[in-house]
């Protein structure tokens, strides 16, 4: 079985910053893409960042330039530090990774039970 499980939400001010960091366990093979979405109340699932295994990254239009992903290939861990948070960053924020488990093979979406990032005064 493969897990996500991710930490560092939480409330902070406008202004402010937080790290999220995700890590992923159990029989993985390998690990394509990791990346960071993002559900507000009422509104759809978003792209936030994506970074492939090789660290090419990609960011969506209202996070480029405040937010930034990375990772450790070697704990099969990814990391958003969010900077210059505004009220509208507030969402749950997931993890997700495209890979490989030991046992198929076969590439595959897994996603975190999700962390909640508060933005307010």
């Amino acid at each position: 079985q493969v897990q996500l499980e991710e930490s560092g939400g939480g409330l902070v001010q406008p202004g402010g910053s937080l790290t999220l960091s995700c890590a992923a366990s159990g029989n993985i093979f390998t690990i394509l893409t990791m990346g960071w979405y993002r559900q507000a109340p009422g509104k759809q699932r978003e792209l936030v960042a994506t970074i492939t295994s090789s660290g090419d990254t990609n960011y969506a239009s209202s996070v480029k330039g405040r937010f930034t992903i990375s990772r450790v290939n070697a704990l099969n861990a990814a990391y958003l530090q969010m900077n210059s948070l505004k009220p509208e960053d507030t969402a749950v924020y997931y993890c997700y990774a495209d890979l490989r488990p030991v046992t198929t093979l076969r590439r595959d979406n897994y996603w975190g039970q999700g962390t909640q990032v508060t933005v307010s005064s």
